[in-house]
């Protein structure tokens, strides 16, 4: 019996911009999900300056809040240690490094707290809901102006969080379009942006704020702009299937969950597609590919979103996700199809067949061909904690 997926699912992506000129970002963004505890903790913040100086700050803050949390401390006690941690600029007279942290539970029960940073924004139903927040000072003679903002509230289905720094609230500053910057217009953008697309992903949506705060700039940010967005919505479901099961007796199964299955679709392996093709009576075209590549063919079955060759194609997807900094893949290879259905989607789940390739047992083969099982769970590791997805692997 498969479990029932959940119909919520909470999206949080970001993007951002180095200041013009700049080789570094000096804001940062982390994000984590507490599986055990159905949590989602995320933090913007925003050094003191810009470059590296600015980056070693925020990350710094970012990677505080991340630790305290996982140790359980209340959100306004991380908020207080970081602040103690983090002293103040004795020239500019603020703190080194502002912040925004989320906490948002598996109920959509949401605590923020906002240090020195540009206020959030919450989106319901395409209008801006204004939100009540409670105003902590700072217990510190240095910072007798500074404050905690917190607020409390519950997501609801298709509520969009928006939070940025001042690179983007700022920017266009001094023109004579905007001369006290863009924030005072970037609610009517966000909201104007949101009834023409309604279903605008997180990723897309925090792209498009930063782009335009360059814009505003005349295409050279003044700042780091960094933008994150947090998206309640009705989970994007995505199957990927690879080798046949151990028992044959099993392949009318796993047809049966391919076909009934409610989402995307991954086939990846030769032996498993064909298995397939056989047992839902659908046919296997192999599609034509540029004479110039050395990637497997890629294959289409009526149905099926996606049909690749098997352990290659899934171990070019695990280094495609490994990769430090990754950009999301604009090749049109198996693999590269793969990540981008991978990440469009919120849970996943992989069907794993545990009959022995004997091809793959073979020592002349490159040491990357691994054991099946142990990729997927490198990717499933990936895909968890790297990009926040629900992720579950099915053996047969």
């Amino acid at each position: 019996m498969t479990k029932s997926l959940p119909e919520i699912f909470i999206e949080v992506d970001y993007f951002q911009k180095n200041k013009a000129g700049n080789q570094v970002c000096g804001d940062s963004f982390m994000s984590q999900k507490l599986k055990g505890e159905g949590r989602i903790i995320g933090v913007l913040s925003d050094g003191l300056g810009s470059g590296i100086k600015a980056r070693v700050l925020s990350a710094m803050t970012a990677t505080m809040a991340m630790n305290y949390t996982a140790l359980n401390e209340t959100i306004l006690r991380t908020a207080r240690s970081i602040i103690d941690t983090l002293p103040k600029d004795e020239v500019k007279q603020i703190g080194y490094s502002t912040f925004c942290i989320l906490d948002i539970d598996c109920f959509g029960n949401t605590k923020i707290i906002e240090y020195e940073t540009p206020s959030f924004y919450l989106f319901r139903k395409g209008e801006s809901i204004k939100i009540q927040k409670q105003r902590i000072p700072i217990e510190r003679p240095d910072l007798a102006d500074s404050y905690l903002w917190i607020s409390e509230f519950r997501l609801e289905k298709e509520d969009r969080l928006v939070c940025f720094t001042d690179g983007v609230s700022q920017s266009g500053m001094g023109s004579e379009k905007l001369p006290a910057g863009w924030e005072s217009q970037i609610e009517d953008y966000i909201q104007n942006l949101l009834l023409r697309q309604v279903g605008i992903s997180a990723e897309e949506l925090s792209r498009r704020i930063v782009i335009q705060a360059e814009k505003n700039d005349g295409y050279n940010l003044i700042d780091d702009a960094s933008c994150c967005v947090v998206y309640n919505r009705t989970p994007r479901n995505l199957l990927v299937c690879t080798g046949p099961p151990y028992d044959p007796q099993n392949d009318s199964y796993l047809a049966i969950r391919v076909k009934e299955f409610r989402g995307k679709k991954v086939i990846c392996g030769g032996t498993t597609a064909s298995l397939l093709a056989r047992e839902l009576h659908i046919p296997i075209k192999t599609l034509p590919q540029q004479a110039d590549t050395k990637e497997p063919p890629i294959s289409s079955m009526d149905g099926i979103d996606l049909v690749t060759e098997g352990i290659l194609t899934l171990s070019r997807v695990e280094r495609i996700l490994s990769e430090e900094e990754h950009s999301k893949a604009q090749a049109e290879g198996a693999a590269e199809q793969l990540v981008k259905l991978l990440h469009n989607s919120d849970q996943i789940t992989f069907i794993v067949g545990t009959c022995i390739n004997i091809a793959h047992q073979d020592p002349n083969l490159p040491v990357e061909l691994e054991i099946r099982r142990n990729v997927v769970k490198k990717i499933k590791y990936l895909l968890e904690t790297k990009f926040l997805k629900d992720v579950e692997i099915s053996y047969l």
